[in-house]
């Protein structure tokens, strides 16, 4: 069983942020947000006038007591010592904001909102310096890309996944995943194709920044890599019976978290599909060799095990968690030392998992 972090809120939890320093923190329907301690115990508690969901927080990497909270149209700033008032906030996006994304030198955020279209907001300026219209639909995740600080990737509920450079205000490259799906069939294939459309829901970039995982409606987890001004996709795999509301890549490896809405949450290594086509050696990032054991959760077993489908091409999870709830949102990070999974879902509280290694 999972720990619960109870008494931070009362509705629904949608987002959560981890600092570097063990801080947690979490936003809610009605405008709530609470901090956390590495103990669970809530630190700090704001409701937002007007009460708009708080759909996306972040913490500063350079500043871990700084956080950014979207709710409704509004971007926030604040200090989590003190949440009483915001540092500063900024009105930029017309619609409900979805995703919060700051670039590794922290000037530059970027808000996707449900007009499909990405503010990017130059923070030492404080204003708009970049407006991104391409989304057709809702654009419901962004993530800027680790050392290229000018670079983001995109996705939303028109099932398309887009490259951007900064410079430019168009993207650089753009695949529609129902698109792609269809011309992958053979013959009459997949019946009920269509039943189940690829609206994309949550975009990871890994901690090289060449990769990044899209998480769909359709069940399918997929793995891009970017190569120079495009992407082609390594990787395609049903990782889930339902939509996957959210992929999580864990800091400085190749070890994918997903998470469904049929409940479970899975932990894949994807590091030998990635790193096989790997033409150059990674420069970015520090290659640690998983050990090929299981992983075990707190309270239960799992079938975390490597099988022998991995060397065949077929990728197994190294850990199924049967949650039993639908995942809003999901973060690997350190507490007091250890691997943990936080999992936000319909419930008003948070989910801990340890992520030991045996």
């Amino acid at each position: 069983m999972a720990v619960k972090w109870t008494g931070g809120h009362s509705s629904s939890v949608l987002c959560l942020s981890g600092s570097k320093e063990g801080l947690v923190a979490s936003g809610a329907e009605g405008g709530d947000l609470t901090a956390w301690g590495e103990d669970g115990t809530p630190l700090g508690h704001v409701q937002f006038q007007g009460a708009d969901d708080v759909t996306s927080v972040l913490f500063s990497l350079s500043c871990p007591t700084k956080l950014y909270a979207a709710h409704g149209e509004t971007i926030s700033i604040l200090d989590v010592r003190s949440l009483k008032g915001s540092l500063d906030h900024f009105h930029v996006n017309e619609e409900e904001i979805n995703c919060l994304s700051l670039n590794e030198t922290e000037n530059l955020l970027a808000s996707a909102d449900d007009s499909g279209t990405i503010k990017i907001l130059d923070l030492e300026n404080k204003k708009v310096s970049r407006s991104l219209k391409r989304h057709s639909n809702i654009c419901s995740s962004v993530g800027f890309r680790p050392h290229r600080p000018q670079s983001l990737v995109s996705c939303g509920l028109d099932m398309q996944v887009m490259l951007w450079n900064l410079q430019k205000a168009r993207p650089l490259w753009i695949t529609n995943l129902q698109e792609d799906e269809t011309e992958e069939m053979e013959g009459p294939g997949s019946p009920g194709q269509l039943l189940n459309p690829a609206l994309a829901h949550s975009v990871s970039v890994a901690s090289c920044g060449n990769i990044f995982s899209c998480g769909a409606e359709d069940g399918k987890v997929r793995i891009f890599r970017v190569t120079g001004v495009k992407c082609e996709q390594e990787l395609g795999f049903k990782g889930h019976t339902l939509g996957v509301s959210q992929v999580c890549f864990l800091p400085e490896c190749y070890l994918l978290l997903t998470g469904g809405n049929d409940g479970k949450i899975r932990l894949w290594d994807v590091s030998s599909e990635v790193e096989k086509k790997q033409k150059s050696p990674m420069k970015h990032i520090h290659r640690k060799k998983t050990r090929r054991g299981t992983y075990t959760k707190q309270g239960g077993s799992t079938n975390a095990s490597v099988t022998d489908e991995e060397e065949h091409g077929k990728i197994s999870p190294k850990l199924n968690i049967e949650h039993g709830e639908k995942v809003n949102w999901l973060l690997g990070t350190r507490i007091k030392g250890h691997q943990n999974i936080l999992v936000a879902d319909q419930t008003s509280y948070i989910s801990v998992y340890p992520l030991n290694e045996s």
